[in-house]
């Protein structure tokens, strides 16, 4: 049981890493929200598994949040922004995919040599949950770098704090108050993004931030 315990833990904790990998790779803002919403479902996945291992019962209402908000709620909430908003699905990135894709591959190598050594007292699964979120959180800040659109960019921010789930879920004896208060700036922080945007479309017909950085004064 211990070792079917660690395996599941691993592949899923996997999954959600390799799917920060396919958040990176995409060029289409709609496979971009696929990518996401499957992410967060195999976060809440992650959670509820960790909440059976650990026998803590708090994971499942985490596991629920991050099902009903991450999976279902946000992407819809998304995907009808850039709908309304009329925004281009086309994404533009700073740097190209394959130049991205080897600078998120060296992020997991130093997130293992960050995390490993640091945590060699912890358990196994301990130490290499704590390096694989790691990775998810230095790959979500990566695609708020690399991406011109603003809504990528969320994206990336929800990516990231994924990893922080991830973290918490991984680690036995996490209070629930931490990851509901994790939960709740996530929705305040999307809200408010979501106020942000219309703003900007109004003001600059646009939500390419690269577009943004040459605007000077008003248009007329």
């Amino acid at each position: 049981m211990l070792n079917i315990a660690y395996d599941t833990a691993h592949l899923l904790d996997g999954s959600v890493l390799l799917l920060s990998f396919a958040l990176l790779y995409q060029r289409r803002l709609l496979a971009v929200f696929n990518a996401f919403s499957l992410q967060a479902l195999l976060i809440a996945a992650a959670a509820a598994w960790q909440a059976h291992v650990q026998d803590a019962p708090h994971l499942y209402a985490t596991a629920g949040i991050a099902l009903a908000f991450k999976a279902i709620v946000i992407p819809m909430a998304l995907r009808r922004i850039v709908a309304r908003l009329n925004i281009h699905h086309t994404i533009e990135t700073v740097i190209g995919i394959g130049p991205t894709m080897i600078a998120g591959v060296w992020l997991v190598a130093l997130s293992i040599l960050l995390v490993l050594p640091v945590t060699f007292a912890s358990g196994a699964l301990t130490r290499e949950s704590l390096a694989m979120a790691l990775s998810v959180v230095l790959i979500g800040l990566l695609i708020m770098i690399t991406r011109r659109n603003a809504i990528t960019q969320v994206v990336g921010f929800m990516s990231l704090e994924n990893g922080l789930i991830l973290a918490a879920v991984g680690v036995k004896g996490m209070p629930l108050v931490v990851e509901m208060s994790i939960a709740f700036s996530v929705m305040v922080a999307f809200i408010i993004f979501g106020i942000f945007f219309c703003h900007i479309r109004e003001r600059f017909d646009t939500l390419d931030l690269q577009y943004i950085e040459t605007f000077r004064g008003e248009q007329r």
